[in-house]
Formats: structure tokens, C-alpha cells, sequence
């Protein structure tokens, strides 16, 4: 077993922003006016990581001209309806995409924990391929409409960072809702950035009439400085989140590696790949190595084509792997593996804590949503300090905003000599 997981050395993370991004983030505002639920997806496997803050002001705004405070108290995405309301409809669901990709053993965890922490979201889990999930959140969106039947219709906006699965999940929620034959309503794509411009209105249900609208996903002006900001965009890289090309897929396979040893330090899901006996691996290039001579990629003269087993790596991940590394336990399957040290324990990518004997003794779903609930504490008070430094922004958005501002200074002095030349 593994026992101490380096963190492996990562480039500043790029910028990628296109027009059509700035274009609908201004446009947010005006469409939350006519808007009743906000359907924001997140993936499940960086469910901190694919959080859009620059969304935040907005719907928080939103649901304050609702009359639907931060403090509201949240109601479960299972419950049942609490009965008609005359209130104006203000929801905000967050369904986090490809529970598939996580671990069984820390859905319910997490779930309250979010629960715990954001009250005034409904959190939701779903893969696209079970039509159980979809069928849930269709009924959970009639539920909705049956508690607000004063209003003839409602309206739903999705939201979220690019490639999360937004086209593909109305396709889902169209077909389950609508009887008969129904065409694919929107196109789809692996690459992110497939949607540029909001679509028209899609009918997601004819009785309570349930309407939704798909939005372009929106990534971050800017990922960050530092280790932090590094780690946010490798991690949207692999998801494939950010524009392919703007990242070394050698860069992507030594993160890979680290993540994937820390979901599981005894058994890495990467090992079926190499031969029989091989122990987890820290160096990424030695990884490299043998998984190219394992599949036979080999440049002239026998030498591994590490270049080629790295992309083959992220393809095999995205594509098989992730399901092989959503089966790792929650603990080993005997404690005694743990040994004197603590035993590093993580839930998707953004989730990591430590775990010593006494916990492991006690490790329960109890003790597991304690852990996560320090996780996310740990993210909003360095979202908090990122933003108190000026990490939020990029060094040329600092000086945009300051030639901005410097324009309009001399623009207020043009003003006041005029005004002073008409008064005398």
C-alpha cells in the first residue's frame, strides 16, 4: 500500500473564455426574471471544482427578489410535495452528473452534507444512463409545477460548466416527459463548448406543462494562482471541461496517477493495465513506460512512446476507467493494512481527508459525512481568501479594470472642465 502520495508538479492554468461565455453571463440576470427553476449541473466527480461562482450574485439576487433568503430551509429531492403554493415558483436544484464515476459508499454522505451546508438548494444525483435517475428528476419538476398550479406554466433554466451534460440531459428528460416517438431536441458533444447560444424553449411536460431552456456552459474567466488554481484547471481538463490542446496530456497523466492513488493506495484501478504483480506506481514516467511497452507503443529502437500511453491513459479513464476507480472501497478491506500511519481516503477528486486507526475502527457513513463536511468548509474559506487576495482574477484583468477605471477618471474630469465653461 501506498503510504505517502507526493503531489505532482502542475503548469499555470490557461484561460479560456470565449464571447459567447461573456455574452450569456450578462445575459443571466434578464432570464432569471422569467425563470422558476434553475436546474445547475455539476459533475459528480469534481462536484466542488465545477462550481461556477460568477453564477452566484445572480441567483442569489434572484431568489432574494423571490422573497427566498440564503437561510430558506431545503426540502429533500425525494420528499414529497408540501401542497399547493400561492408564492412566486423560485428553485434552485443542483444535480451533480455521472454518480455512476463515484463511489456508491459516499453518495448519501455527500448529499447531506451539501444539504447541510447549502440550505437553500435541492441536491440531486443522476447518470444518464439509468432511466431510473431521469425519471426521478422529471417527476421532481411535475412535483414543482403541482406546487405552484396558480402559474400556467414552468419555466426551467439549465446552467453549468461546459461539458457537464446539459444538452443530454433535457434529450433525457424530453423523452421520459413527452408520450410517443421524440426526436433528439439538441445536439451533443464530447468536446466541450458545443453550445454557443441559448435554444428555444424545449417542452419537457404537457401535463403540468413544464418548459426548459439550454443554456451555453460557462467556464471561468480565470482558474486561479498558484498550486490551487493549477490544480482547478487540470482537473477540468480532465473531465474534459476546457478546450482539448490547451493542456500536456503528460501533464494530465501524472494527475491522473496521483488521483487515482489516493482513491485507493492498495489496489489503484490503473493496475489491470500493467502486467501481472505490478505494485502501485509514484513516478509517472515509469507508469508511462511500462503501459507503452505493455501495449506495444513503441517508437524506433524498442524505446516506449510515452507520448502515445499518455493519451491512450486519459481516453481509457474518461472513457472505462472511471467506473473501474468508482468501485474502490471505502477503507481496505482489512484494517490492519493501515499500519501505523493515517491513511489518506478521497471521494471523486475534490474530497480528500485523512483517517487514522482509531477512526477506521468506526468508519461509518456517520464519520464519513463529518470528513466531507470539513472538505467543503475547507474550499469556501479558501474560495473566501482567493478572492480577499485578488485571486479570482488574472494579472490582464487587473490591468483592464484599472485603464477601465483610469478612462473613467479622466472622462469625469472632461465632464466637470465642461460644465465649469458652461456655468461662467
Amino acid at each position: 500500500m501506498l503510504t505517502h502520495i507526493p503531489f505532482p508538479p502542475l503548469p499555470a492554468p490557461p484561460s479560456w473564455f470565449p464571447g459567447h461565455m461573456l455574452q450569456f453571463q450578462r445575459m443571466l440576470p434578464t432570464l432569471l426574471n422569467k425563470t422558476d427553476v434553475v436546474l445547475e449541473l455539476r459533475d459528480a466527480r469534481l462536484p466542488l471544482t465545477s462550481i461556477n461562482r460568477n453564477f452566484e450574485g445572480a441567483l442569489q439576487k434572484w431568489r432574494r427578489e423571490r422573497g427566498k433568503g440564503a437561510s430558506s430551509p431545503d426540502t429533500d429531492a425525494d420528499a414529497p410535495a408540501a401542497g399547493p403554493s400561492t408564492a412566486p415558483a423560485c428553485e434552485r436544484v443542483v444535480v451533480f452528473s455521472k454518480r455512476d464515476l463515484v463511489p456508491e459508499w459516499g453518495l448519501k454522505p455527500f448529499q447531506r452534507a451539501m444539504s447541510a451546508k447549502y440550505a437553500d438548494q435541492r441536491n440531486f444525483f443522476a447518470s444518464w444512463n439509468r432511466t431510473r435517475d431521469i425519471k426521478a428528476l422529471s417527476e421532481l419538476l411535475v412535483d414543482l409545477a403541482k406546487e405552484h398550479p396558480h402559474r400556467p406554466e414552468l419555466n426551467v433554466l439549465v446552467v453549468g460548466m461546459p461539458n457537464v451534460g446539459k444538452s443530454t440531459l433535457l434529450n433525457a428528460l424530453r423523452n421520459i416527459g413527452i408520450a410517443g416517438p421524440t426526436p433528439k431536441a439538441l445536439r451533443t458533444s464530447a468536446q466541450p463548448g458545443m453550445t454557443r447560444v441559448l435554444s428555444t424553449r424545449l417542452k419537457l411536460s404537457v401535463d403540468p406543462l413544464v418548459y426548459a431552456y439550454d443554456s451555453p456552459g460557462v467556464m471561468l474567466p480565470f482558474l486561479g494562482k498558484g498550486d490551487k488554481g493549477a490544480e482547478r484547471g487540470v482537473k477540468l481538463a480532465l473531465i474534459a471541461g476546457i478546450k482539448e490542446g490547451l493542456y500536456d496530456t503528460e501533464t494530465l497523466a501524472s494527475y491522473l496517477l496521483y488521483r487515482l492513488n489516493v482513491l485507493d493506495p492498495v489496489s489503484p484501478a490503473y493496475l489491470r493495465l500493467l502486467p501481472p504483480g505490478t505494485p502501485p506506481l509514484l513516478d509517472v514516467v515509469e507508469f508511462l513506460e511500462i503501459l507503452a511497452q505493455r501495449l506495444c507503443m513503441l517508437k524506433r529502437g524498442g524505446i516506449p512512446d510515452t507520448s502515445r500511453a499518455a493519451v491512450w491513459f486519459i481516453k481509457w479513464w474518461r472513457e472505462e476507467g472511471g467506473l473501474a476507480s468508482a468501485a474502490a472501497p471505502a477503507l481496505p478491506t482489512s484494517t490492519q493494512d493501515l499500519g501505523p500511519r493515517d491513511y489518506r481516503r478521497g471521494w471523486g477528486f475534490d474530497l480528500e481527508w485523512s483517517v487514522d486507526t482509531a477512526e477506521a475502527r468506526r468508519y461509518d457513513e456517520e464519520l464519513i459525512q463529518a470528513k466531507m463536511e470539513d472538505c467543503i468548509d475547507r474550499f469556501e474559506e479558501a474560495a473566501k481568501e482567493e478572492e480577499r487576495e485578488g485571486g479570482a482574477i488574472s494579472s490582464t484583468q487587473e490591468k483592464k479594470i484599472a485603464k477601465e477605471m483610469q478612462r473613467a477618471r479622466q472622462q469625469a474630469r472632461t465632464r466637470a472642465r465642461l460644465a465649469a465653461k458652461k456655468g461662467r
